[in-house]
């Protein structure tokens, strides 16, 4: 556990509300140094909890988000207005309530062919951040939910050696739930990322915290721990014992 913080919360509301707050204050410490903020969202139930509430926060703070830019870790291949999409989910709960800007919305394209969305989406990410060929772009934030396999944006158990040590920025992945297309990240981006913040929240999901967080873990999140030097947990499931 000594590559991990693990924050814990009494309960699920505590958690969105005080996760918005520190978001927002890095959104805040940006924006006042006149610097960009690269997020990449992600989906799920907590998610769009967390969503709303640093929607609601910031109007409250009057948060400048001129300055964020919106990335995504994941995307099932749906249309931006379906009921599975992520882009959809972050729409609703923030990108419209807050008005964040078109341009600075960078989804994945889940309406395209899978090569197709991936590869342009690696084109986007290349120009927006200034990342050169040959080179990782390295995203201030990204958010990741974890699922009761502990899998992270679409990286699930069990993937190939040509998933997990993929050297590109996004490919399309083949998940075990509908709808089974998706587009994802790789671990190479989310090792390089400036902060990665894992939202584990839900029932049935206590044993994959523990066995992510145990030396030698097996599951999608504890490798991601392994590549990086910190990463956060925030968590209102109980403190696992590992």
């Amino acid at each position: 556990m000594n590559r991990a913080d693990l924050i814990l919360f009494p309960d699920t509301e505590t958690l969105v509300q005080q996760v918005a707050a520190r978001w927002l204050d890095a959104v805040d410490a940006a924006a006042a140094a006149g610097r960009p903020f690269h997020v990449a969202l992600s989906g799920g139930r907590v998610a769009g909890r967390f969503m709303a509430a640093a929607q609601t926060l910031g109007a409250a703070r009057q948060t400048r988000w001129s300055g964020v830019h919106c990335h995504w870790g994941d995307e099932r291949c749906v249309p931006p207005d379906h009921a599975e999409s992520n882009y959809k989910l972050a729409q609703t709960a923030l990108l419209d309530p807050a008005g964040i800007a078109v341009e600075r919305r960078h989804r994945l394209r889940g309406e395209l062919p899978p090569d197709e969305a991936a590869r342009l989406a690696e084109q986007e990410l290349a120009r927006v951040t200034g990342t050169a060929s040959g080179s990782v772009p390295v995203l201030d934030l990204v958010f990741l939910g974890m699922g009761e396999d502990g899998h992270v944006a679409s990286l699930f158990p069990g993937a190939p050696e040509s998933v997990v040590a993929s050297e590109r920025w996004l490919i399309p992945v083949i998940g075990p739930k509908p709808p089974p297309q998706r587009l994802s990240v790789t671990f190479r981006v989310l090792a390089a990322a400036k902060e990665v913040w894992v939202l584990a929240s839900g029932a049935g999901k206590e044993q994959a915290l523990a066995e992510s967080l145990r030396d030698g873990g097996t599951t999608p999140l504890a490798h991601l721990i392994s590549l990086r030097t910190r990463t956060t947990i925030m968590t209102d499931l109980p403190r696992p014992t590992c």
